[in-house]
């Protein structure tokens, strides 16, 4: 369909979809609670959705967890100033945390990045340490885990926690009651394999199916890799750097950085230095469904303008919502 207009041949029927790019909530840097533009943020990337159609954001660089309700109204949760302190609400501290995840319970987990941990976030606002200690590697329960640089965070259908431990090159398992593993990753690197035979270089953002499979934004490596249920990990697009669509390895990227999943299988990508959402379907197609050149302009598809977009999630409507760094801002991207 373009200008909503079937195209059908001889051999084939397709669609092709546009997509509307808004903006939902943010203005210029700062700190700011409020409605729509009215808000601020400072470098927000992490973000989630619960079953009522809130929105919660890993405020980056203002050390805050963020909330927007349906109607774009923004309030903060918990924290305040850069530290690394368990509380309620604003007695907490972050330092710069990056990922974001929910529970079937309503319960928040952060990937605290430079502290080096995980933490908790029960819906009263209480904020805990689940693990993590000081910069390091090493598998244990809660406080003798080590993580380095945590960046990315999901969660299964069973409240599992995957991290994607972007300094450590690592995927890691993290269960309800804080013991940490490892699921694949071992030096930086590019290689497919199962576990620690298979390599990762940075990986940013992690999200799993109901299948039990993991989808990574290899982000280093330019690549977006799957984990299978048995952690065998595969090579589902990409190659080397660059900007291209098509199946498979003939696609590029330029440091994928955001990952979501939809009801039918597809992923998107919010292709950071690109400056682009990517799509890739189920068969390993890839396209771009939003973006163009670095800047900020609301449009429809490539009319429309991100400034290194980071992370990415997706409603039960299958409208898309961006973390847009650089423009300090909370994009939607509405299918037309």
């Amino acid at each position: 369909m373009v200008n909503s207009t079937e195209l059908i041949g001889p051999e084939f029927k397709y669609i092709i979809s546009e997509f509307q790019v808004s903006t939902f909530a943010g203005s210029t840097n700062g700190f700011a609670d409020g409605t729509g533009i009215d808000a601020q943020f400072d470098s927000p990337r992490g973000i989630t959705i619960d079953n009522a159609g809130n929105f919660y954001i890993a405020d980056t660089e203002n050390h805050k967890i963020r909330k927007i309700n349906p109607n774009g109204t923004v309030s903060t949760i918990a924290g305040s100033i850069e530290g690394d302190a368990d509380g309620t609400g604003t007695n907490a501290q972050f330092n710069a945390p990056e990922g974001i995840a929910i529970d079937s319970q309503g319960n928040l987990y952060i990937a605290d990045r430079d502290n080096n941990k995980i933490r908790k976030i029960t819906p009263n606002g209480a904020v805990t340490t689940l693990a993590g200690n000081t910069a390091g590697y090493a598998d244990g329960t809660g406080a003798d885990a080590q993580f380095y640089g945590p960046t990315g965070i999901t969660v299964d259908n069973q409240d599992n926690l995957y991290v994607a431990d972007n300094r450590n090159n690592k995927i890691r398992k993290v269960t309800q009651n804080g013991m940490v593993s490892t699921v694949a990753g071992s030096n930086p690197g590019d290689t497919d394999g199962t576990g620690t035979n298979a390599q990762f270089y940075g990986p940013q953002e992690i999200t799993a199916d109901s299948q039990g499979n993991l989808y990574i934004a290899d982000s280093g490596n330019h690549k977006i890799r799957k984990i299978n249920s048995s952690g065998e990990v595969t090579t589902i697009a990409g190659s080397i750097e660059g900007n291209a669509d098509g199946t498979g390895i003939d696609a590029q990227f330029y440091i994928p950085i955001g990952i979501t999943l939809d009801s039918q299988g597809n992923l998107y990508i919010a292709d950071s230095y690109n400056h682009r959402i990517r799509k890739i379907t189920p068969s390993g197609l890839v396209s771009t469904i939003a973006g163009s050149s670095p800047g900020y302009t609301d449009g429809i598809g490539a009319s429309a303008q991100f400034y290194f977009p980071l992370k990415i999630i997706i409603d039960n409507q299958d409208n898309l919502y961006v973390s847009d760094r650089n423009n300090n801002k909370i994009r939607k991207i509405t299918p037309e």
